[in-house]
C-alpha cells in the first residue's frame, strides 16, 4: 500500500469540497482530494451539483424554457416561426455538454492550485489517516494534519416505494428520460420537484404534484407562495396537498399512485407512466467509518460540528449537506472557504441568516433574510413594502409582469430583515438585498440608491420606497 502525505485531505469534491481545497491551496497548504464518481476514464468532480443536480437541471430548464417561449411567446411580439419539434436526445447532449464544461473546469481549476486528486472511496482509519480505494482494488493511505468530510447528500427515498431510476426515479433519474412523460406524478411540493416539474410540463407533460403539507415551498413566505401556487396552475399544474402517497404500484405501462388525504382520510389513485420522488435529501456518510472514530452524529444523520466545522474527533471536520443547515451549494462554498481560511488562522465570519434560496422557475422566486411570519412569531413589528412588476417599465415592454418584490423592514430601526421576490430573473436580482442586508441597511438607504431606468431592479427600490408608503410607480 503506497502512502502519502498533506496538511489537508477533503474526501468529496463537489461545491463545498472543491472550493474548500482550492482556498487550502491559496492559503500555502499542501492539499489532496478523493473523489469516487468517476466517468469516461476520468474522475468526475463536481458533486451532485454539477453532475446531477443544479448544472444539469439549469440546463434542462433553460432549454425548456427556450421551447416554450418558442412555441407561445414569440408570436404577440411580431415574430412568426412555426410550430417548434422537440428532439430530446439532442436537448439532453446540450446538457452533457454544459456539465462536461463544468467538471473540466475544476479538474483545471485543482492542476492550476496544484491539488492532488485520488480516485476511489474514503475511508478515515486513524485521526489523520484517510485510506483510498480504487476502482481496481488498489488501496492508498494518506496521511494528512486534518481531513475534511464534504461527501454532500443523496435523494431521500419513501419506505415501500423502490426507486428503479426508470418509471419511479429521484432527481437523478428525471434529468435523463428519454422520452417526455405523458403524466408526471412528483410526490414532494419543494424546490427540486417543482424545478423539475417544470421542464416535464413544458416539454409537453401532464404534471401532478402531491405534497404532505397544506401548501407548497414550505417555509417560504405565504404572499410568495400564494403567487407561485396561482402561477404552476396556470402552468398547468395539479396540486393534491395535505396528502400522503401510499404506493405506487407496477402497472401495464407504468404506475398507480395511491395517496390519502391526512385529514380527510379519503383515499384517491392515479395513474403515471413515471413517478418522481422529491422529498428532500439525507446527508451521504456510509463507509467513512465515523463510528469506529467516534464522530457523533444527530438524529438526522447529520455530523455534529462546532462553530469551526470540526467534529469531536480533533483535525476531522465536516461541511456541507453532512451538517445542519439548508442544503444549498453556495453555503457548501461559504463553509468551504471559511473553514480553509480557520485552518490558516483567519478569523472568517459566516452568516447563516442571510444565505439566498432561489427557485429556478418561471417566474423565478428568491429570498433572503427571514418572512413575514417568521418575524411575526418572534413578535418583531415589520413595515411592508411590496411592489408589482405590473408596474415596472422594463417588465411591461419584456412581457414579464408576473410577480412582486416584498421587503420587510424593522418598524422601530427600518433595518431590512428580509427580501422576497417572484419575478423574471429574480435569482439576479436578490443579491443586491443580501449586500444590503449584510451590512446592516436600511429600507431609506435602499430607496435612495439611485438604479438604473428601465430595469426590473427598480422594483426594489420601489418596494423599499413603498415601506413608508411613497412607492412613486403605484
Amino acid at each position: 500500500m503506497s502512502e502519502k502525505k498533506f496538511d489537508l485531505v477533503v474526501i468529496g469534491t463537489g461545491p463545498g469540497g472543491y472550493v474548500c481545497a482550492i482556498r487550502a491551496s491559496q492559503l500555502g497548504m499542501s492539499v489532496a482530494v478523493v473523489e469516487k464518481r468517476t466517468g469516461g476514464g476520468k474522475v468526475n468532480h463536481g458533486g451532485t451539483c454539477l453532475n446531477v443536480g443544479c448544472i444539469p437541471s439549469k440546463a434542462l430548464l433553460h432549454a425548456s424554457e427556450k421551447f416554450a417561449q418558442t412555441a407561445n411567446g414569440l408570436a404577440e411580439m411580431g415574430i412568426q416561426v412555426p410550430a417548434p419539434q422537440l428532439d430530446l436526445a439532442l436537448m439532453q447532449t446540450y446538457k452533457d455538454k454544459g456539465v462536461k464544461g463544468n467538471v473540466d473546469g475544476i479538474d483545471y481549476l485543482f492542476k492550476k492550485n496544484k491539488v492532488t486528486v485520488f480516485a476511489g472511496t474514503a475511508t478515515i482509519t486513524a485521526q489523520n489517516v484517510v485510506e483510498v480505494m480504487g476502482e481496481a482494488g488498489d488501496k492508498t493511505q494518506v496521511r494528512a494534519k486534518n481531513i475534511v468530510i464534504a461527501t454532500g447528500s443523496d435523494a431521500a427515498s419513501l419506505p415501500g416505494i423502490e426507486i428503479d431510476e426508470k418509471q419511479v426515479v429521484t432527481s437523478t433519474g428525471a434529468l435523463a428520460l428519454d422520452k417526455v412523460p405523458e403524466h408526471l406524478v412528483i410526490i414532494g411540493g419543494g424546490v427540486i420537484g417543482l424545478e423539475l416539474g417544470s421542464v416535464w410540463r413544458r416539454l409537453g407533460a401532464k404534471v401532478t404534484v402531491i405534497e404532505f403539507l397544506d401548501q407548497i415551498l414550505p417555509g417560504m413566505d405565504k404572499d410568495i407562495v400564494k403567487q407561485f401556487a396561482r402561477s404552476r396552475k396556470k402552468q398547468g399544474f395539479t396540486f393534491k396537498l395535505s396528502s400522503k402517497v401510499l404506493s405506487a404500484q407496477k402497472t401495464g405501462g407504468g404506475r398507480k399512485v395511491q395517496f390519502e388525504n391526512v385529514k380527510t382520510g379519503k383515499r384517491d389513485e392515479i395513474d403515471a407512466d413515471v413517478v418522481l420522488v422529491a422529498i428532500g435529501r439525507v446527508p451521504v456518510t456510509k463507509g467513512l467509518g465515523l463510528a469506529a472514530l467516534g464522530v457523533a452524529k444527530d438524529n438526522r444523520g447529520r455530523i455534529d460540528v462546532n462553530e469551526h466545522f470540526e467534529t469531536g474527533v480533533p483535525g476531522i471536520f465536516a461541511i456541507g449537506d453532512v451538517i445542519k443547515g439548508p442544503m444549498l451549494a453556495h453555503k457548501a462554498e461559504e463553509e468551504g472557504v471559511a473553514l480553509a481560511e480557520h485552518l490558516a488562522g483567519q478569523q472568517p465570519h459566516i452568516n447563516y441568516d442571510l444565505i439566498p434560496g432561489v427557485v429556478y422557475t418561471q417566474p423565478e422566486v428568491a429570498t433572503v433574510g427571514r418572512t413575514q411570519e417568521q418575524l411575526e412569531t418572534e413578535g418583531i413589528k415589520v413595515k411592508v413594502g411590496k411592489f408589482p412588476f405590473m408596474a415596472n417599465g422594463r417588465a411591461r415592454v419584456s412581457h414579464s409582469t408576473e410577480g412582486f418584490v416584498k421587503l420587510l423592514a424593522d418598524a422601530q430601526t427600518d433595518r431590512v430583515l428580509g427580501v422576497h421576490i417572484i419575478g423574471n430573473n429574480a435569482s439576479e436580482m436578490i443579491h443586491e438585498a443580501a449586500v444590503l442586508m449584510e451590512f446592516g441597511g436600511s429600507a431609506e438607504d435602499l430607496a435612495r440608491t439611485c438604479h438604473a431606468h428601465p430595469t426590473l431592479s427598480e422594483a426594489i427600490k420601489e418596494a423599499a420606497l413603498d415601506v413608508d408608503k411613497r412607492a412613486v410607480h403605484i
